[in-house]
Parts: structure tokens; C-alpha cells; sequence
């Protein structure tokens, strides 16, 4: 199973806020300090807000932030809520499922149980469990930004 570059961003997104969970950030912050398209972030951010995972204000002075408490975010919920689906092969999906065995197959029963575990496995950690070493996460002081030592 591979996810999606979406939820990658977005786990990618919510770990950086979680760094600074007090802080406004933006967009073009994160998509800079990870390498990422801004454009594709947006998107990302847009529906990280939509489901209640990001705050966002508009204008001068606004920025995005995480809109709850890093402990309280399960991974393998935030993951489920990213993903389009969780159709880890054909059979899972009734509309578009072409395999002629899918009646009488007993691996898609198989694979639904270890979809399940993944979920239930990643559910045992939090978003501030994926961040225990935040510095990663905080830009780095400008080199104009860094007052000389004064020695008495």
C-alpha cells in the first residue's frame, strides 16, 4: 500500500504546525521549508481545513494553525479522512471491480482485515507523537536576524 502524495502532504502539513501549535504559519512557509509544490499544498490545506484539522485567517496578518490539540489527533484517522479511499486492491471498490473470482475469493477478506490493522496500528500514535523533536520543524534564524554577542 502507497498513499497518496495528498495525505503525505497533509501529515506533512499538520507535523510542521504541531511543531508550533500556537504559531501562524503559511503556506508558502510550508511548501519552502519542505521542497513541496505550493500550489498542490493549498489544495491540501484547503481540505485540511474543511475537516477541521487546520484554522485558517485570511489577510494581512493570517496564517494557518492546527485548530486542536496534536495528542488528540489519531494518525490513522487523519489518514482515512486524507485518502480517497483505502481500496488497497480492485475488489474493495464494487463500481469499478472487474475480477471474476471476487465472489468466491477469500484474499480481499484478507487484505480488508490488514487494511483494518493499519488504521487501528497508526491509531495508536498521536500527531504529537510524530513530532517529538520539534526543532526539525522551526526555520531557521536569518543570519542578519542574529545579534552579536556582547562580551562584559
Amino acid at each position: 500500500m502507497q498513499l497518496t502524495t495528498f495525505t503525505d502532504y497533509g501529515l506533512r502539513a499538520l507535523m510542521y504546525l504541531a511543531a508550533e501549535p500556537d504559531r501562524l504559519c503559511s503556506v508558502r512557509e510550508l511548501a519552502e521549508h519542505y521542497g513541496i509544490s505550493r500550489n498542490h499544498l493549498v489544495k491540501v490545506v484547503h481540505k485540511l481545513s474543511q475537516l477541521g484539522y487546520i484554522a485558517s485567517t485570511k489577510g494581512k496578518g493570517g496564517g494557518i494553525r492546527l485548530a486542536r490539540d496534536p495528542a488528540e489527533l489519531r494518525l490513522g484517522d487523519t489518514i482515512r479522512s486524507l485518502e480517497p479511499n483505502m481500496n488497497i486492491v480492485e475488489c474493495f471498490d464494487r463500481d469499478t471491480n472487474t475480477c471474476k473470482v471476487t465472489d468466491s475469493c477469500h484474499l480481499k477478506h484478507f487484505l480488508f482485515d490488514a487494511n483494518q490493522a493499519f488504521i487501528e496500528s497508526l491509531n495508536q500514535h498521536t500527531l504529537a507523537d510524530a513530532v517529538p523533536n520539534k526543532s526539525l520543524f522551526l526555520k531557521p534564524l536569518r543570519p542578519d536576524s542574529i545579534l552579536p554577542l556582547k562580551i562584559s
